[in-house]
């Protein structure tokens, strides 16, 4: 069995030390795909060198987060970083309503703006939303964008209902883990479409609360996703290889990847 982490954030510094080490550490656990996230201009440069690096794949886009920042020299710096062999979509973007570290406006026109791109590109929209539906579902609805994932999905039945409305795919994370904050995931996993689901870490944040013993710092690892396809699997009733078996499917059709080369990893059980 394999997996693809549809979205690890392996640029951050927690990375920085041993990345070699992440990186043969998800192999190990049956990680065979990770891509990688680009969250600003700068950062989705460096996500395209280390998904080169490692024979990966990767985002480009400007986080909610970083909007205020945006300027004239945005979209032309990320429609020149999608030539890289190794962009297969344009993101992380979207709306951030929690903790507005962007003006509203901002956070609007430049979602927008990315969003047309990856359109014009015909390239994957890699989307994020919190608290910010049902405005961001208005945007989607309006643009209609024919790829698009919905990534780290943490919110409503109606929510989730909406996405799925748009022909959105939905990305689960460590979330459903979390006994706390993610229990009614465990029953709208069972809504998503088994051609639409896709698994992710969100790596380092979003450690699965129930992951034991708790990693150093509760530093999240692409090694940790066999931990939430199992709990995905739980949650619908089915075997955890099946849900290997179609969220890597369905992640490569999604990115439009290539088949992995073999490796002595693809031979080894998901790790624990």
């Amino acid at each position: 069995m394999q997996l693809v982490d549809i979205g690890a954030n392996l640029t951050h510094s927690a990375f920085r030390d041993d990345l070699d080490a992440v990186v043969e550490h998800a192999r190990g656990a049956g990680v065979a795909e990770i891509v990688v996230t680009g969250t600003n201009v700068e950062e989705s440069a460096s996500a395209a060198a280390i998904a080169g690096r490692f024979g990966f794949h990767s985002t480009a886009g400007v986080h909610p987060h970083h909007a205020r920042d945006c300027g004239p020299a945005t979209i032309p710096a990320l429609r020149d970083l999608a030539k890289h062999p190794r962009v297969v979509a344009i993101g992380e973007c979207g709306l951030d309503f929690n903790r507005n570290y962007s003006p509203h406006p901002d956070q609007e026109k430049w979602f927008v703006a990315q969003a047309e791109l990856g359109m014009e590109l015909g390239k994957p929209l890699f989307l994020h939303s919190r608290d910010a539906f049902p405005r961001f579902s208005q945007i989607i609805s309006s643009l209609k964008p024919k790829r698009a994932v919905a990534h780290c999905f943490t919110g409503s039945a109606e929510e989730l209902r909406a996405y799925l409305d748009l022909g959105l795919y939905i990305g689960i994370t460590g979330w459903i883990c979390d006994e706390r904050r993610g229990r009614h995931l465990l029953g709208l996993v069972r809504e998503i479409p088994r051609d639409r689901l896709l698994l992710e870490t969100d790596a380092p944040y979003l450690t699965p609360r129930d992951l034991h013993p708790q990693p150093r710092a509760r530093r999240n690892e692409p090694a940790f996703l066999p931990h939430i396809a199992r709990a995905v699997a739980k949650a619908v009733g089915r075997p955890v290889e099946d849900i290997a078996a179609e969220t890597t499917r369905n992640a490569r059709a999604f990115f439009g990847l290539d088949e992995p080369r073999p490796s002595s990893a693809a031979k080894r059980p998901l790790a624990a």
